[in-house]
């Protein structure tokens, strides 16, 4: 007989890349439950004996302000998003379609540029 199992996002975070994936899609769908559940994820990946030492916040506190059923305090989100050193940025939605329209820079083109000016 095939046991099933609950499946453990955080068994597969275990990338820098893979986490800042999972959280941009969690915060998509502009779920505030949701994503505390995720950076609980996260936590639980990192190690939430190590986030809880990083805090000064009792495990136990940490595992109930991040499920989905919760709205921690936002220094209980942003000191274990700071433990995780995961940054949040915020900017106008204007601003990022202006962004959008503009050329990237790269190291390349400005070594170019630079070049062709000497």
């Amino acid at each position: 007989m095939t046991e099933i199992t609950d499946f453990e996002v955080s068994d597969y975070l275990d990338t820098e890349e893979k986490i800042a994936d999972y959280l941009s899609s969690i915060i998509e769908d502009k779920d505030w439950g949701l994503l505390m559940r995720a950076i609980g994820d996260v936590a639980k990946a990192r190690g939430m004996t190590n986030i809880s030492k990083e805090t000064g916040l009792g495990r136990e506190s940490l595992y109930k302000a991040f499920n989905s059923n919760t709205q921690p305090k936002f220094d209980t989100v942003i000191r274990v998003l700071d433990a995780l050193n995961i940054d949040v940025k915020f900017f106008s939605r204007n601003q990022e379609a202006e962004d959008n329209k503009k050329p990237i820079r790269t190291s390349k083109r400005i070594a170019a540029k630079k070049k062709m000016a000497a």
